[in-house]
């Protein structure tokens, strides 16, 4: 295949996985939706009609999940669940064609624009939700939040960032991209994961927080997402394990920018912006662990984190001035 036809297949497939994802999508929100979740109130009312064949007056069921036997309602969710993750599991490797081609097309590694960079983050992000959904099936009710947030990344860096494929400009004509750019684009995807874990943290503390559990309606969103104490777990792992290649990024970034420039920091607004973003993540790991600071005040630390990361990709790439100024590269 030639160079154009490589890049043709490239531009098909990123259509592709928008598809495919958002039919991932639909899947989990149909497992969000009809699934069972295990409330306290569904789960007397179970008991309850299984004993006399009826549920007893006012606590008729209030969706057509709760119509099902307990066991038909778990089987029920576990097939939406496990199409879900099929449908993402075909989303990624469709979404790894579109870097797999991008490469063949311009003979290098396929993150040499914004475009590239925020393709792969996405994939990253992809990957990091299965590997989570895999070792841990109580937190796959994330994916309707994960894979919607890709969609959306995706479909605008498809509008707004794409960029022809071409060779490297010669500021990134380096083997320090493979190692620099290659550590932030897994360290940016993994925090995608631990930023969307810690927004769903605040919306179901607040959930619980504010109707005790005899309480609880057996409808609504909140009631439907994993338990509190585990999306805090994710969010707080997947941080610890992305922290430390966010670290080896910064420092292989300063060794880059000693041998392009022949200085190892010189307060760049990308450098700086990095630099903010890594003591912040350091600040929600240490918050994360210390009394007073855990729960809410960390998973608002650990967002702002997340926040920092996104304003570093498109601002200072886009209207800010600097020696990264790339305009439609990273």
């Amino acid at each position: 295949m030639t160079p154009a036809e490589w890049s043709a297949l490239s531009d098909s497939l990123f259509s592709a996985t928008i598809a495919v994802y958002s039919l991932a999508v639909l899947v989990f929100s149909a497992e969000l939706a009809f699934g069972r979740h295990g409330t306290p109130r569904a789960e007397r009312r179970a008991s309850t009609v299984a004993r006399v064949g009826a549920p007893p007056p006012g606590d008729e069921p209030r969706h057509v999940g709760d119509l099902l036997p307990v066991g038909e309602r778990v089987a029920s969710t576990r097939r939406w669940g496990l199409a879900g993750l099929a449908l993402t599991a075909l989303g990624a490797a469709l979404h790894a064609g579109v870097l797999v081609a991008r490469s063949a097309a311009t003979g290098r590694v396929p993150w040499g624009n914004m475009y590239e960079f925020g393709t792969a983050s996405v994939l990253i992000g992809v990957i990091a939700y299965l590997v989570v959904a895999t070792r841990v099936p109580g937190v796959r009710r994330i994916g309707a939040f994960v894979l919607g947030l890709a969609v959306f990344g995706l479909v605008l860096i498809g509008l707004y960032l794409y960029a022809a494929a071409g060779p490297l400009i010669a500021a990134l004509r380096s083997d320090w991209l493979a190692v620099h750019v290659s550590a932030a684009i897994i360290s940016f995807g993994i925090f995608i994961v631990s930023g969307v874990a810690s927004a769903l943290y605040l919306v179901k503390i607040r959930h619980e927080q504010r109707i005790p559990t005899d309480a609880r309606p057996s409808a609504g969103l909140a009631v439907r997402l994993p338990a509190a104490a585990a999306l805090d777990r994710v969010a707080h792992r997947t941080a610890v394990f992305g922290f430390p290649i966010w670290t080896f990024a910064v420092i292989a970034g300063a060794i880059w920018a000693e041998s392009a420039w022949g200085r190892f920091w010189g307060w760049d607004p990308k450098e700086t912006w990095a630099f903010i973003s890594w003591v912040l993540y350091a600040v929600y790991l240490h918050a994360r662990t210390t009394a007073g600071w855990r729960g809410k005040p960390a998973a608002w630390i650990n967002l702002l984190a997340f926040a920092s990361l996104v304003f570093n990709l498109l601002f200072v790439n886009l209207v800010s001035t600097g020696l990264h100024s790339y305009g439609g590269v990273d």
